[in-house]
């Protein structure tokens, strides 16, 4: 089943050119030829050299025959697939990003100006909400747009064929949005790779998020809390936390007292948890890509303690119902890079763990919490 087979032989029959091609780089066990439904060539044996220098010699040379290499390691024991056709790309629709974000400003916009509208019902009272609240527009989007452009160049630097960044409204959010996404429309080479263009959105993000909440803090008052409810509370991660503490030199709160965030606060704490849902190391999110490029094949099985996690923190946000539930869908779907076998080199492991360590500053068990 080569891509160009030799006249008067089967499509069953085994390749003339792939035992030459292997000779030196890989001992043959035994050679399938219509694995994956018919489409690829399994060769199962034991790699004679570095599986990454393997991949970059049979890539361009199978390539060229109209077909795709993969490495794999299953059960202890080395496989190469030679996958017939090439996934071309579909072309990006120009004009959905520019719609969505248009969208979503509004979204953003007139969600945190609704609180301003509603008792009076009255467009004198939307147009103060609009004056009071405008500044955390800007402010949310630029944290969104250099976390989903770091993902993007990034890719792009690596050959990885991706979609442009699209914001998601969401007017029943407290920010008016979902973030953004991007979507690889072609697979990464190798691990490395992987865990480059996981890790560089989460990195950019909260390089921005940091600065904008300082900011937003100097323009924030600290003052009792209400004896009455009827408000709500955001929720502490260990970086928000050490970031009030240096702005204002104690722990909040604390002795009745809280910040009332300014709106570029309220932006900037919410970038903090955007990066740290996308670090959840699950699925699809940032954090699984990462996951996956440290751990492998094994990635999978964190999965599931994620997922069993969350559901335990779903008692008190019922937020975390929804992303376990999200995390079970999507993790159906693995796609691992083209060379799976290649482990990560000690700095891109340091990587990694920085980016574990980041989730952790940034987790907020209780996102939320309103005070009655």
């Amino acid at each position: 089943m080569s891509p160009q087979s030799p006249p008067n032989r089967s499509e069953n029959d085994e390749p003339t050119w792939l035992r030459p091609l292997l000779k030196g780089l890989f001992a043959i066990e035994d050679v399938t030829v219509g694995a994956m439904g018919g489409r690829a060539i399994r060769v199962r044996g034991r790699f004679l050299i570095d599986a990454a220098e393997i991949h970059e010699r049979l890539a361009p040379f199978f390539r060229d025959k109209g077909g795709t290499v993969l490495l794999r390691r299953e059960k202890g024991q080395d496989i190469i697939f030679f996958v017939r056709g090439l996934a071309e790309p579909a072309p990006n629709n120009r004009w959905l990003p520019v719609v969505l974000a248009v969208i979503t400003v509004l979204s953003m916009l007139f969600t945190q100006a609704l609180p301003y509208y509603l008792p009076e019902l009255s467009l004198a009272g939307l147009v103060d909400g609009l004056r009071a609240t405008w500044w955390f527009t800007p402010s949310l989007l630029a944290i969104l747009a250099a976390h989903e452009f770091a993902h993007y160049f990034t890719a792009r630097h690596f050959g990885v064929a991706v979609t442009p960044p699209y914001l998601i409204p969401f007017p029943l959010s407290p920010f008016g949005t979902m973030g953004a996404l991007i979507r690889m429309k072609s697979v990464p080479a190798n691990r490395r790779e992987m865990l480059f263009i996981g890790a560089a959105g989460p990195l950019a993000g909260v390089l921005v998020a940091i600065p904008i909440l300082f900011v937003g803090l100097s323009l924030s008052t600290v003052s009792p809390l209400p004896t009455q409810g009827g408000y709500t509370m955001e929720g502490n991660s260990l970086l928000y936390l050490a970031i009030k503490f240096l702005a204002f030199g104690r722990l909040l709160p604390s002795g009745g007292e809280d910040v009332f965030l300014h709106p570029v606060a309220y932006a900037g704490w919410a970038g903090l948890l955007v990066t740290s849902f996308n670090l959840v190391p699950a699925a699809q999110l940032d954090g699984g890509h990462i996951a996956s490029a440290l751990l492998g094949d094994k990635s999978r099985y964190l999965n599931w303690i994620v997922i069993g996690g969350l559901l335990v923190l779903g008692m008190q946000w019922p937020g975390w119902f929804l992303w376990a539930g999200l995390i079970f869908f999507v993790s159906r779907v693995e796609v691992p890079p083209l060379n799976d076998v290649t482990p990560l080199r000690p700095a891109e492991i340091a990587v990694a763990v920085l980016l574990l360590t980041l989730f952790v500053l940034t987790f907020t068990p209780l996102p939320l919490r309103s005070v009655a």
